[in-house]
């Protein structure tokens, strides 16, 4: 994954912060555990003053099973993101604040819904958590025969190359493993190397268009946007003059 670390961080009741990338002692209340997993996570770390804010990308039932979190941090100037990469080691402590309303969280009895997931650059973070959480959702109604329903989910996904896709494998793993119900298509604006033959039937050269969006328009689809703010601007925008609702467009921008 060019430019990004992934950052696991493990969480066990104490009274310290989170340990990074994995030993931690943090308290927390199990109704805290799942929002915590589908949300932003505020670092504090020792000897920076800059706070870093990072969107995680695993689903809550890493969480609920192993007392983990993924985050994967883009390599910057960015003081919290310059410590990640360089100083970052096993044990090292840090203290977190969760926060944030970007996040898919149905209940079982709640209406079958399906998903667009818009994604631009290193806005693929949450959008991921919510794929994951979607197909684990799948899994356990496909095991239980019970749960909640997850309709279609489509996601749209834009990066200047593919190189710069992250979690791709990790993407193309979940449509392979629902393809009734999971699928993407992969944008590259500035491809400049040949795309490989996996790759090939996912990618498509240019931007997302309105159109491509607007014919997943439905008044049963929730659309999740994260991105460059004018990416998340333009798509929210074109949604909402496309008569969607607004409490059915959710979004987050990175700056």
């Amino acid at each position: 994954m060019a430019g990004a670390a992934v950052v696991v961080l493990g969480l066990f009741r104490g009274s310290a912060g989170p340990r990074c990338p994995q030993v931690a002692s943090l308290r927390l209340m199990p109704s805290t555990l799942r929002r915590l997993s589908l949300t932003r996570v505020d670092f504090f770390i020792p000897g920076v003053s800059v706070v870093g804010g990072f969107s995680i990308c695993s689903s809550p039932a890493l969480l609920e099973r192993e007392r983990m979190i993924e985050l994967a941090v883009k390599c910057t100037e960015h003081p919290p993101s310059l410590w990640i990469h360089n100083q970052c080691a096993l044990d090292a402590e840090v203290a977190l604040r969760v926060g944030g309303e970007f996040y898919f969280d149905p209940q079982p009895t709640d209406p079958s819904r399906n998903l667009v997931l818009i994604a631009g650059g290193v806005g693929i973070n949450p959008l991921l958590a919510i794929l994951r959480h979607s197909a684990d959702l799948h899994r356990e109604r496909a095991d239980k025969a019970s749960g909640y329903e997850v309709g279609r989910i489509k996601l749209f996904y834009s990066a200047k190359d593919t190189s710069e896709l992250l979690f791709k494998n990790n993407i193309l793993d979940l449509v392979n493993e629902f393809p009734e119900k999971i699928a993407c298509s992969l944008h590259v604006t500035k491809q400049t190397t040949e795309i490989s033959a996996e790759l090939k039937p996912y990618i498509t050269e240019g931007r997302i268009t309105e159109k491509e969006i607007r014919d997943h328009i439905s008044e049963d689809t929730l659309f999740y946007i994260c991105g460059p703010p004018p990416m998340t601007d333009f798509f929210s925008k074109q949604l909402e003059n496309s008569q969607v609702p607004k409490e059915h467009i959710c979004f987050e921008k990175w700056w």
